[in-house]
């Protein structure tokens, strides 16, 4: 595995896969790529990443992260981060189990159609499984006793959530439990609340440009409802899209149906020459303002001793729906093209031939590459040349390099880009310096 990454602490897990430092040869791999797709997945990413052995359907909108998935889901999760730590936000892990008296006071335990409600069997308590962190993150910070010295900051969490969806579908895109990100922000006057969701926007598009996506990933504007004029989605154009955005090819922003629907028009340079298009929303931001902290009665006084309300920011992105969306946007007809940034591993080493000069070179190369500090899957099967070839097709690393018989005679190990057709020779001990 990596020799540094932040632990998920969303994932219930205690113990990682067994692998070499930067590597994993495939004969320790307890998953197997499938030849097939799976009969009930209609879904380009669910059927790749199950047949490539990513994930494993439970059942309906619910899916296991195998060590495959689990090392892209982790990828995603540090991209993430590293942004959030950079906009100041502060890591934190709350519970997803929820009380109903939380609910009740934001008014949202009978109208959130999606939450998932059930009564203990003990004392006759009625929970909800959390979609979303709103009740729980604005009595959590009110605890704090803070003063108006401690505004502005943020918090976040990257954490399993769960929803009733009346159809789970579309792999990935709609699921019944998902983990997501949610940064909540806490200011004292509009004007900061304004900055830092400016800031936020920014981030969101380095995020989604270093996952790959950043070419057909658009700012789409949304209605704010009751918070402000507009709130933001981040929508990524695919034909497996369930959204309709319309885009504006001067301003490079898309708007939503709701939108369109009230007014026909771009709403940064009016233009009325609005393209549709299908889309998959991978990221939103709201403002917030009081609508949360006042159901809590939550103030704060300033420095003249007048009580302010505080003011909210809240910032998601479903982790496991933007794997489903790279997947989606990233694929051909033989597999997954993974970008470098969010990759299992950035090398996959396929070994061929049985020849013990071609084992020991093969061998070799797999430590000197960890050595260099490179994540690269090894597959050291007894499989033919066909089934290795389609295998690391539809995995996706962004670079093939095989060790045979054939290339060791030709100078050196074959090397192929996952994106490309090119295949050329390069000598063994250079591999390890590619980019």
């Amino acid at each position: 595995m990596l020799k540094s990454v932040a632990k998920l602490t969303s994932f219930r897990y205690t113990q990682r896969v067994s692998v070499d430092t930067f590597g994993m040869r495939e004969t320790k791999l307890f998953t197997r790529a499938r030849r097939e797709a799976p009969k009930d997945e209609a879904a380009v990413n669910a059927a790749l990443l199950i047949r490539a052995g990513f994930v494993e359907k439970l059942m309906a909108g619910v899916y296991s992260f195998l060590p495959l998935g689990l090392r892209v889901m982790e990828r995603i999760a540090r991209l993430i981060r590293s942004e959030m730590n950079a906009l100041g936000g502060q890591e934190i892990i709350m519970p997803a189990l929820q009380p109903k008296e939380n609910w009740l006071k934001t008014g949202r335990w009978e109208t959130y159609d999606a939450l998932f409600r059930f009564t203990s069997h003990y004392g006759k308590s009625d929970y909800a499984l959390g979609p979303t962190h709103e009740e729980v993150v604005v009595p959590l910070v009110q605890h704090q006793n803070l003063s108006y010295k401690d505004f502005p900051f943020a918090v976040y969490q990257i954490q399993n959530k769960f929803r009733d969806e009346l159809r789970a579908k579309s792999g990935l895109l709609r699921s019944r439990e998902f983990l997501m990100k949610d940064l909540y922000s806490f200011h004292l006057t509009e004007a900061d609340l304004d900055a830092y969701y400016e800031r936020v926007k920014e981030a969101y598009t380095r995020i989604f440009e270093k996952a790959g996506i950043g070419n057909n990933t658009y700012l789409t504007f949304a209605s704010g409802g009751t918070f402000s004029q507009y709130s933001h989605e981040f929508q990524t154009v695919t034909d497996a899209g369930e959204d309709i955005i319309f885009l504006c090819p001067k301003c490079s922003v898309a708007v939503n149906r709701e939108i369109v629907e009230g007014a026909a028009q771009c709403p940064v340079c009016g233009s009325k020459k609005l393209t549709e298009r299908k889309a998959i929303e991978v990221g939103n931001i709201f403002k917030l303002k009081a609508k949360y902290s006042s159901a809590f009665d939550f103030r704060v006084k300033d420095e003249t001793g007048k009580e302010q309300e505080v003011l909210m920011g809240c910032y998601g992105i479903g982790l496991s729906r933007l794997m489903g969306t790279i997947v989606e946007t990233r694929s051909d007809g033989k597999g997954i093209v993974w970008p470098e940034s969010v990759a299992p591993f950035g090398i996959h080493l396929l070994r061929l031939g049985k020849a013990p000069e071609t084992i020991a070179a093969a061998d070799q190369l797999y430590a000197e590459l960890q050595a260099a500090g490179k994540e690269v899957l090894y597959d050291d099967r007894d499989e033919s040349a066909g089934v290795k070839f389609a295998d690391a097709d539809l995995i996706g690393a962004p670079l093939r390099v095989t060790v045979s018989d054939k290339s060791l005679k030709a100078g050196g190990a074959e090397v192929k880009r996952r994106n490309s057709t090119e295949k050329s020779i390069v000598p063994v001990e250079s591999i390890k310096d590619m980019r």
